[in-house]
């Protein structure tokens, strides 16, 4: 009877660690969905770049900034696009490394405090 009853409060999560669980589940999910959305306009950028390459440098182009469309030629966008492009390559990266640092960290913890994650 003893021994049930230490098997039930070792099955029993604390208020704290769920909150604690739910806080580390959380931030990763946000990290992967900003993941995500910069992908998403990575890839956007990897297209727009590959369809204007071809093109000839003084070609018309338009391009929206702030909400406001622009007219230039291929020459002027292009390099603009590329540092976007590597700017948002960056930003991946450093979305990864946290993912992957914060994904770490919650292993770690699940490990100190013996946690299991049972699915239903």
């Amino acid at each position: 009877m003893a021994s049930q009853q230490i098997t039930q409060r070792k099955q029993q999560v604390t208020p704290e660690l769920q909150n604690q669980y739910s806080t580390y589940k959380n931030g990763l999910q946000q990290i992967a969905q900003k993941i995500g959305d910069v992908e998403q306009e990575a890839e956007e950028h990897k297209l727009v770049l590959e369809t204007l390459d071809p093109l000839p440098g003084d070609r018309k182009c338009f391009r929206m900034i702030n909400g406001v469309l622009v007219e230039r030629t291929v020459q002027d966008v292009v390099p603009a696009l590329k540092t976007n492009s590597e700017g948002l390559r960056k930003v991946l990266e450093d979305l990864v490394k946290q993912y992957n640092a914060k994904q770490t960290e919650m292993e770690k913890w699940k490990k100190k405090n013996n946690i299991q994650v049972v699915q239903q």
